[in-house]
């Protein structure tokens, strides 16, 4: 018989894909006899077997649940239902991978209106009874018979101006009493039932939920944004409830075991004295800090700090937990390794290394590449007079400028439309996931700083400010005010995350300063990847930028780029007009010193490092204006000067507009095949680019130039490209009586070239594999048409596992790509292999380059860092590290 239930001594940490993250961290604290209330695990494959049974739990299932709730009676003393010592539940989802807040959970199970009566009269606190029953009646109502928490919030609210409170703990009891008959109300007018009774079908129909939460809409978005399988289901925690609201001896909190913002080695976190747990998360109340707790129970904090600095050593990680206490005794409810910004787990990492807990590669492993992102951006200018509309708590470091919205639905709209927004709520809840996720930043006017809106924006590293009280928010005026100012729907704020500044307008922002641990981290990176790393860079202050993130040269320089500035555009246009070869060469032999320029200043910024030159490759009509455009010019010509010479020049242009239109343009005339029938518009580049050489190897400079030729499809293409190099090169040398080297390669980005790999190798020093257009030519996708019109279909569906234009498609481009290494080297055992689309800073590509033998990839000079953690981390998994890294001394 499979065994799908487990009590929580029975498990352990590495059981996580069998009981979830955190029935495994429930399992693991249990073992190591930290204060962890009894429970036990439904596990993941009960919840796939309860799909696959057609959302139903089978009674192999039931009778296991049914058994471990026997083993928890027995353990507490307690019995669910029971009228004099009722047993209450926490029915908890837990994932295999942390998704904090996206699936449901439900407190307090086992209420109803007899046990009610034996709480109070067995805490003595009918008060704190009927606060649990009513929070229970609530929660149960939203999450299983999805009745709107709008309803009771609002009857709430209500109930309080009555009543002249400010805050809950001011109900007595006969209010809660008052509100529980209001509650139950609204139950019998949403369902036409009255609220269940029974504790067991209670406790079923909260597991049924739990599973049913797996697949909710926010738990999809969430698990498509972090890339988490759809197939592991959730586990079902059931866990003997402990209480955070019986008094002022009583609390409940969430604490880090260091800063999740900076990384600093210091408790962090809050708590809330007479609360439950979801009084902190949900951001209802907004709490004190955890610090706080030692003066109000310092026997209990010290015991909690011991306990952190344990949970910490144990799993070698910063950890996130969640305790109660009850009437001065402390419970531990949960631990899982914290999310944290970049910048916290670069310092973390580093730290824990020169604390001597982890190794140099394990710290290596433990940053997620993508994170790093969020320190190569800017932020506000220091130099620059702050005027503060608004301060709430630093939530999530980072600075960003948008339109203030205040519904989720409204920020995806613009967003999706392209326009920067800032999302204003009173706070976050799990369905506003898809708001944030379009946002550049969030700011609430509730919560504290383990709040929904803080850990959700954290782990996605946006800019976010909670529990900035001064902001009074109009939802349905689509406004807030702070004094006499008021904030409408679309005017633009700015925000400091790491400081929790609001402040109206747009207000300069300079370029990030990396910290000493991103320097060191790094610095292991590269002692351990075994795969380079360039840049993209077209002009100097590209390179230049390049080197500051530490690339190892230039893997891709798009020459069109320079032929796109405004004083150069009507000397191209005289080009692509010319009629003979003669007006053409007029034309290039302007172009030709603006080019040498442009090569001078990348060699100078480069200091001798390797630059891959891409020759032209767009089509000629990208240089022209639009047609459309044209022929409504041309025609109001016609009609208000008939006679004028723009006229003539017009129609002259929009001429050879209509003679260069192609039904593909992007399987049309450009690439190398402009040059094999425009030669002189490759020869002019290529002495340029020899020119450049010689007047810095004249200086002294020693310069590499590797020129590529684009879109080779056929040998004989690269044949007569590669003479052109040849010639031009022998002619430069022989008029600056010197020499110097040169290779001359191709572009591998038609799936022809990669399979007649070994032959185009005879003709080529490199390859470098152009994934944007060989991904395009393998789908025999237009990746424009595509993106816009049904790619993102595609994935939704499972058509397709991910956008192939963002990560490799390995099985059928990455099929060619070794393919291309394997046949090109056949030939030339030593030949450079390496990429240069946008795959080349994507993680899960650049460990795909590495695995196939590649010698470098080659991405955007932001995205440089990432991608030498990311090659780091390739080699680490896959590669023999030469020499064993060891823990750095304190």
């Amino acid at each position: 018989m499979t065994k799908f239930v487990y009590l929580f001594h029975e498990g352990n940490s590495n059981m996580r894909e069998l009981l979830g993250g955190k029935g495994a961290n429930l399992a693991e604290m249990t073992n190591i006899g930290l204060p962890v209330p009894f429970g036990f695990t439904i596990s993941t494959q009960a919840c796939n077997a309860y799909y696959a049974a057609g959302k139903e739990i089978s009674p192999e299932v039931k009778e296991q649940i049914e058994d471990a709730l026997y083993e928890l009676e027995r353990k507490t003393g307690k019995i669910l239902g029971d009228q004099n010592q009722p047993l209450l539940v926490s029915v908890r989802s837990g994932s295999v991978f942390s998704m904090p807040g996206m699936m449901d959970t439900v407190l307090n199970l086992g209420m109803n209106d007899q046990t009610v009566e034996a709480i109070a009269h067995l805490t003595g606190n009918a008060r704190f009874a009927y606060d649990s029953y009513r929070r229970f009646i609530q929660m149960f109502s939203d999450v299983v018979l999805q009745i709107d928490v709008y309803h009771f919030e609002r009857l709430l609210e209500e109930t309080r101006e009555q009543k002249g409170y400010t805050a809950d703990p001011e109900l007595t009891a006969e209010d809660w009493k008052e509100v529980i008959i209001k509650y139950k109300e609204i139950v019998k007018e949403h369902t036409k039932q009255d609220f269940p009774q029974d504790p067991k079908e209670q406790l079923f129909l909260a597991i049924n939920a739990v599973f049913d939460s797996w697949n909710n809409q926010r738990a999809i978005i969430y698990r498509r944004l972090n890339k988490i399988p759809d197939h592991l289901g959730t586990a079902v925690n059931i866990q003997s409830m402990v209480f955070g609201n019986m008094g002022n001896d009583s609390g409940t909190g969430v604490a880090f075991t260091r800063n999740p913002s900076t990384g600093e080695k210091i408790l962090y976190g809050e708590y809330l004295i007479n609360a439950q747990g979801e009084d902190v998360v949900a951001g209802i109340r907004t709490p004190q800090p955890i610090q706080v707790l030692s003066k109000d129970m310092p026997k209990v904090y010290d015991q909690f700090l011991q306990i952190s600095q344990l949970l910490e050593q144990h799993y070698q990680d910063m950890q996130d937990i969640e305790f109660t206490v009850e009437r001065g005794k402390l419970f531990i409810l949960q631990t899982r390794n914290g999310k944290r910004t970049a910048q916290a787990a670069i310092r973390i990492a580093v730290d824990m290394v020169n604390e001597g807990i982890i190794d140099q590669q394990t710290a290596l492993l433990r940053v997620d590449p993508d994170q790093l992102n969020q320190l190569l951006h800017r932020r506000i200018d220091d130099s620059y007079e702050r005027q503060q509309l608004a301060k709430g708590l630093p939530a999530s470091p980072g600075a960003a400028t948008g339109q203030v919205v205040f519904d989720a639905d409204e920020a995806e709209q613009l967003g999706n439309e392209g326009k920067k927004v800032i999302l204003v709520r009173p706070e976050t809840t799990p369905d506003d996931i898809h708001g944030i996720i379009a946002s550049q930043a969030i700011v609430t006017s509730r919560g504290g700083m383990t709040s929904h809106a803080a850990v959700v924006a954290r782990g996605m590293g946006k800019a976010c400010i909670c529990g900035c009280e001064a902001l009074k928010i109009d939802l349905d005026a689509k406004q807030f005010s702070v004094g006499n100012t008021i904030v409408h729907y679309g005017d633009v704020i700015t925000i400091d995350g790491s400081t929790g500044e609001v402040m109206l307008g747009e207000i300069p922002m300079i370029d990030p300063q990396l910290s000493e641990e991103f320097q060191q981290l790094l610095s292991w990176a590269d002692e351990t990847r075994q795969i380079g790393v360039r840049a993209n860079a077209d002009n100097p202050a590209d390179a230049k930028k390049s080197l500051e993130f530490g690339a190892d040269g230039i893997g891709l320089c798009r020459t069109e780029h320079m032929f796109m500035d405004i004083k150069r555009i009507p000397i191209v246009q005289e080009m692509i007009l010319a009629e003979t070869s003669e007006e053409r060469k007029q034309a290039l032999d302007q172009l030709l010193p603006m080019q040498q320029g442009d090569f001078e200043g990348i060699f100078l910024e480069m200091k001798g490092h390797p630059v891959t030159i891409r020759l032209l490759d767009p089509p000629m009509h990208e240089f022209l204006p639009d047609k459309e455009d044209l022929i409504v010019d041309v025609t109001k010509l016609q009609l208000t000067e008939p006679n004028s010479a723009e006229l003539k020049r017009k129609e002259k242009l929009l001429k050879k507009v209509q003679q260069l239109a192609e039904f593909n343009p992007m399987l049309g005339h450009r690439g190398c095949r402009l040059g094999m029938i425009y030669p002189e518009i490759y020869e002019m580049q290529v002495r340029a680019i020899f020119n450049a050489v010689a007047k810095l190897t004249e200086q002294g400079m020693t310069v590499t130039p590797e020129i590529m030729i684009p879109l080779v499809g056929h040998v004989n293409e690269l044949k007569r490209m590669r003479e052109l190099v040849i010639n031009i090169a022998n002619q430069v040398m022989g008029e600056q009586s010197m020499h110097f080297d040169y290779t001359v390669g191709t572009m591998i980005e038609i799936p022809r070239a990669a399979l007649t790999a070994d032959e185009i190798a005879e003709q080529a020093d490199f390859f470098s594999f152009g994934t944007n257009d060989l991904t395009q030519t393998t789908f025999g996708y237009s990746r424009d048409d595509a993106e816009g019109k049904f790619l993102q279909a595609y994935i939704e569906q499972k058509v397709l596992p991910e956008n192939p234009f963002a990560v490799l498609d390995q099985q059928g481009v990455g099929k060619l790509i070794q393919t291309g290494v394997s046949l090109g080297r056949q030939t030339k055992p030593s030949l450079k292999t390496g990429i240069c689309g946008e795959h080349g800073g994507e993680k899960k590509s650049i460990e795909f380059c590495y695995q196939a033998g590649l010698n470098y990839v080659s991405c955007s000079p932001y995205r440089v860092p990432l991608a030498r953690l990311a090659a780091a981390q390739a080699t680490i998994k896959h590669g023999i590290v030469k020499e064993q890294m060891t823990v750095a001394s304190k």
